[in-house]
């Protein structure tokens, strides 16, 4: 049974799930709208990512000495306008100036929001009530990106950052009717919590971040042209594979979860990554067979949602002197990788390759975060047998 005061968190996180990931089902259309070339359009992608590197740190920041509840109804006022705002974009550059704005307080509502969920949490379910929140990301891919990719197909993409912004506005409600108040940590000082940045391990946790998961991204931004120009799926069915995609999200972020609760998160994400490797390499291998990517798209979305709850968990273990600092840098990390994903999955497009060529370029992306686990892996190994 999830906790009343839980809520909240599930639907910021569900609002901010569909404003990311519905951008790739309605890239197309976003592109026709504003008269810019698909892979113009996935630099939109790269805006709000890079929104969410900038946003997550800077605001936590700058809100750390304020009571974690009143900071999250801040940052979800700041999601609905600039959502709204990205309705009602007149051309690109406006509508990049938006997305931008946007990713700002995502990284900052999820650092503050896995704290607040970690103290509300029942003894030993800290992991899972953070998977909770992001069960909220998840659950907007089986219902909120489906929707939103078919009405932005059907009606019109700009109806769609609406809804978002309606959700931002419920999210505010729920959020002073249900979440308790919570006093702030007394602050130490914004000098005191960089010093977070001194550990090495702190720095490899953020790097397996960025890039690992850089490798769903560059497949995940591309999905809508792979499934539709290369394994001939027709347009009308993109909303129900998005569903799929979705579902397996939602698996993996529950699954996650309790791994992170019973095991050290460095070997779970050690396997995630490999895994994650070996889905994305059949992407590319196996992309003209339409039952076939049916089930890689729910297996790849679990795959990466699964890394979620260790890779907090991690980030949190190195950074206990300034937790909702060191917590937001995991959507900084992810949102590094949803940049970096993007922009270097397009490149083969725009050198005229195929829309299976990103896949390649994914893969090469997680197995370069399968490299940096093992070597995280073996200093921690190292460490304790020298302690």
């Amino acid at each position: 049974m999830i906790k009343k005061s839980l809520v909240p968190l599930a639907l910021g996180g569900f609002g901010i799930g569909m404003t990311e990931f519905v951008m790739m089902g309605i890239l197309p259309d976003i592109a026709t709208g504003l008269q810019i070339s698909i892979p113009e359009a996935g630099y939109l992608i790269t805006a709000y990512a890079l929104g969410v590197v900038v946003g997550a740190p800077t605001l936590v920041s700058l809100f750390a000495h304020r009571p974690p509840r009143s900071v999250l109804v801040l940052f979800m006022l700041m999601f609905t306008v600039f959502n709204a705002m990205s309705a009602f974009a007149p051309n690109f550059h406006v509508m990049m100036l938006s997305r931008f704005l946007a990713g700002l307080p995502h990284g900052a509502f999820f650092g503050v929001g896995a704290v607040v969920a970690s103290r509300l949490a029942d003894p030993g379910k800290v992991a899972a009530a953070m998977a909770t929140m992001f069960a909220g990301l998840t659950v907007a891919n089986v219902i909120g990106v489906p929707i939103g990719t078919w009405l932005g197909h059907s009606v019109n993409w700009r109806l769609v950052f609406l809804i978002v912004a309606a959700i931002g506005a419920a999210t505010v409600f729920t959020l002073r009717q249900l979440v308790p108040h919570i006093e702030a940590k007394q602050p130490t000082g914004l000098l005191q919590d960089l010093r977070i940045f001194k550990s090495a391990g702190l720095w490899l946790a953020l790097a397996i971040t960025s890039i690992g998961t850089g490798g769903f991204f560059a497949w995940f931004s591309y999905i809508t042209p792979l499934l539709t120009d290369v394994t001939q799926f027709k347009s009308t069915t993109i909303p129900m594979i998005m569903t799929v995609v979705g579902v397996g999200m939602t698996v993996g972020v529950l699954v996650g979860g309790r791994l992170a609760d019973r095991f050290h998160p460095l070997p779970a994400i050690l396997i995630l990554l490999a895994s994650m490797t070996a889905l994305l390499l059949c992407n590319g291998l196996l992309a003209t067979s339409q039952p076939v990517m049916l089930v890689l798209a729910f297996a790849t979305g679990a795959n990466a949602l699964a890394l979620g709850p260790p890779i907090q968990m991690l980030l949190i273990d190195h950074s206990r002197e300034a937790e909702m600092l060191g917590s937001s840098l995991g959507q900084s990390g992810f949102n590094i990788g949803n940049a970096t994903g993007a922009f270097l999955g397009g490149i083969p497009l725009t050198l005229g390759y195929s829309y299976a060529s990103p896949q390649w370029v994914a893969a090469a992306l997680a197995l370069s975060g399968v490299g940096l686990a093992m070597w995280m892996l073996a200093r921690h190994r190292a460490q304790l047998r020298a302690a």
